[in-house]
């Protein structure tokens, strides 16, 4: 089983909730294989590598969370997965951060680059410029 330091450390979170007796932490039944309580899921194909969206419930139903999964070909039959799991209090931090990174790419290292499929987030830019400095009183 995984150290409990793997864990969120949030106060008011259960840590219960996001672990079984086998130490699967991202919902993986350990005798089926398959997810429990995957609510929602959407797969991203890039290449070599695939994401996936995916919202899932914690053991106990009461709450919710995201888990990113980035899913890349080593070969004809392995994959190798890296995951990031984000949990409710950590969204608008997340996005605010995202958007800001993805921003400083296209503004400062990348203006002539064409990003297509990119969604035009400037309706939004007021709203997340500055929402999150690092402090986490401030947000």
């Amino acid at each position: 089983m995984k150290e409990d330091q793997d864990l969120p450390q949030y106060d008011n979170v259960n840590r219960d909730d996001y672990t079984d007796n086998d130490g699967y932490y991202d919902g993986q039944d350990s005798r089926s294989g398959k997810y429990r309580d995957e609510i929602f899921s959407k797969r991203v194909p890039a290449g070599k590598r695939t994401y996936f969206f995916d919202v899932k419930t914690t053991r106990s139903g009461r709450d919710y969370f995201l888990t990113i999964t980035e899913s890349k070909r080593v070969d004809e039959n392995r994959y190798e997965k890296h995951k990031i799991f984000l949990y409710k209090e950590d969204f608008g931090k997340f996005v605010s951060s995202m958007h800001e990174a993805v921003r400083y790419i296209q503004d400062e290292c990348l203006p002539d680059y064409d990003f297509r499929g990119l969604p035009d987030v400037s309706a939004v830019r007021g709203e997340l410029d500055g929402a999150y400095t690092g402090d986490e009183d401030s947000y």
